[in-house]
C-alpha cells in the first residue's frame, strides 16, 4: 500500500539484545515499501530530550538489507528517559514533530515501551508509536508465553560458556559460582542453568519474602555443595540470578565489600555495581575456612558478552515479523501498543493492558516457581531437600562432610528445605 509521503522514525531504548538490527532492518524496509521515509534515531531519547534534531540519519534498503545477521545495533541505545521531567517529555515530542515524524518505532524492554507510551499520549494523536519488545531478561507480559527477542540468543550463547566453565570445574576439580543478567526475573539464569545441567540455579522467585537475607542464599550454595561431595564429587556450577540483589535490603548491600549503590536514569539500581558472586564466594570460602578447608571456587559474570551478539536464527525470523507488524499497525487504525505474536499471528497488545493498575509502570513477567518448566528445572538440581534431612543415613553423610553433627546440620539447614 502505498502511503505517499510521511516519516517513520526508529530508535532503540535500554540494554542491548541479540536481533535489534533485525528489527531495524525489518521495520525499515517495510516502511520504505509502504512509501514512507524512514529515519533512525541515534541513542535512543538521549538527544531528543536536548530538542537536538542532527542527530539521525535517512535510512534507505541499502542502509538496512543485509544488517539483519549483526548482533549490536547501529542506531546505538542509551537508558535516557524522557518521562522523568515535564520538560524533557514536551521536548522529545517537540523534536520529533520538528523532524517530520508522525509514526515512531520503539524498540526495548519495558522502560523503553512506557517512554513510548507517555510521548505518544503527550503528542496528542499527532505521533503513534508501536513498540518491539526487547530485552534478554524475557520479563515483558508478552501472550502465550511468548519469549522478548534476544532471550534466545542471549540462553544460547550463555549455555555454552557455562558449558565450558562446568567443564573447567569437572577438568580442576573446583566450584564455579555464576551471576547471570536479569533485574527482576531470573528467566535467563534458570533457562542458562537448566540447559547447562548446572549444580544449582538460585533465582529471586523462590524467595517469598521482598527481604532477602545474602546468608540464606550461601546456605543454599553450601549445602548443594556438601551435598554434592556426599554424592561423590567435590566440583560444581552454581547460577545465580542477579535480580536476587534487587531483594537484598540497601543497608545490607552498602555494608558488604566491593559493592557501590548506585541508579540509572529509570531509578532501578545498578547491578552490575554489585559483584553478587563474588559476595557468596567470599562467604563460602570464609565458612570452609573454619572447618580448616581450603576451597577453589572461581567466580564470573555472564552478562555483557550476550547481549550484542549476532542473533540466533530463532531471533532473526522472530525480529522480522515483529518488525514487519510494527509498520502494519502504524500504517493501519490501530491504538498504539506493543507488536507481538498471539496464537501465532501478529498482534498489537494496547499499553494500557501491559500497565500494572497499583504501579503504573510496565508489568513484569516473573519465572512461575509453579510451573512445571521450574519443577522440571529444580529436579535436576543438587540441593539439599527435606527428604536429605529425614533419612539418617544421609543426615549422618551431610554432616560428616561438614565436620559437624547430624543435629546440628539440620538444624542449621533445616530453613532452606
Amino acid at each position: 500500500m502505498d502511503v505517499g509521503q510521511g516519516r517513520l522514525g526508529i530508535l532503540v531504548g535500554g540494554g542491548p539484545a541479540p536481533g535489534i538490527n533485525s528489527a531495524i532492518s525489518a521495520a525499515a524496509i517495510a516502511a520504505i515499501n509502504a512509501g514512507l521515509e524512514v529515519v533512525g534515531i541515534y541513542d535512543g531519547f538521549s538527544h531528543l530530550m536536548q530538542g537536538r534534531a542532527d542527530r539521525v540519519t535517512p535510512l534507505r534498503l541499502a542502509d538496512v538489507s543485509r544488517i539483519h545477521v549483526q548482533g549490536g545495533a547501529i542506531l546505538r541505545t542509551s537508558r535516557a528517559n524522557p518521562t522523568r521531567k515535564a520538560a524533557d517529555l514536551q521536548r522529545t515530542v517537540a523534536t520529533l514533530k520538528e523532524l517530520g515524524i508522525t509514526r515512531l518505532v520503539t524498540i526495548g524492554g519495558d522502560d523503553t515501551a512506557f517512554s513510548a507510551l507517555e510521548v505518544a499520549r503527550a503528542a496528542g494523536g499527532t505521533i503513534r508509536s508501536v513498540h518491539i519488545p526487547k530485552t534478554i531478561d524475557n520479563d515483558l507480559p508478552l501472550p502465550d508465553g511468548a519469549p522478548t527477542f534476544g532471550y534466545e540468543t542471549a540462553r544460547d550463547l550463555g549455555t555454552r560458556l557455562a558449558l565450558n566453565l562446568l567443564e573447567d570445574a569437572r577438568t580442576t576439580n573446583r566450584w564455579y559460582i555464576v551471576s547471570a543478567m536479569g533485574r527482576n526475573a531470573g528467566h535467563l539464569a534458570l533457562g542458562i542453568g537448566r540447559a547447562t545441567g548446572a549444580t544449582l540455579t538460585i533465582i529471586a522467585e523462590e524467595f517469598a519474602s521482598e527481604n532477602i537475607d545474602i546468608d540464606v542464599v550461601c546456605d543454599i550454595v553450601e549445602g548443594a555443595m556438601l551435598k554434592q561431595r556426599v554424592n561423590g564429587q567435590e566440583y560444581g556450577l552454581a547460577v545465580l540470578a542477579e535480580g536476587i540483589a534487587e531483594k537484598i535490603p540497601a543497608e545490607t548491600l552498602a555494608q558488604l565489600p566491593g559493592v557501590e549503590i548506585a541508579h540509572d536514569q529509570h531509578g532501578h539500581l545498578r547491578l552490575e555495581e554489585i559483584p553478587l558472586e563474588k559476595v557468596v564466594k567470599r562467604e563460602i570460602l570464609r565458612r570452609f575456612a573454619e572447618r580448616g578447608e581450603k576451597l577453589a571456587i572461581v567466580d564470573r559474570t555472564i552478562g555483557y558478552e550476550l547481549r550484542s551478539a549476532a542473533p540466533v536464527p530463532f531471533d532473526i525470523d522472530y525480529t522480522r515479523t515483529l518488525g514487519y507488524g510494527a509498520v502494519k499497525f502504524l500504517l493501519s487504525d490501530a491504538n498504539a501498543g506493543m507488536v507481538c505474536l498471539r496464537d501465532g499471528r501478529i498482534d498489537l497488545l494496547p499499553f494500557d493492558e501491559m500497565r500494572d493498575p497499583a504501579t503504573g509502570r510496565t508489568r513484569v513477567r516473573l519465572v512461575d516457581i509453579s510451573s512445571e518448566g521450574y519443577q522440571v528445572a529444580r529436579h535436576y538440581m543438587t540441593r539439599l531437600e527435606k527428604a536429605d534431612l529425614q533419612q539418617p543415613d544421609v543426615l549422618d553423610k551431610l554432616a560428616a562432610a561438614a565436620a559437624t553433627s547430624s543435629q546440628d546440620f539440620a538444624r542449621r539447614f533445616a530453613h532452606v528445605v
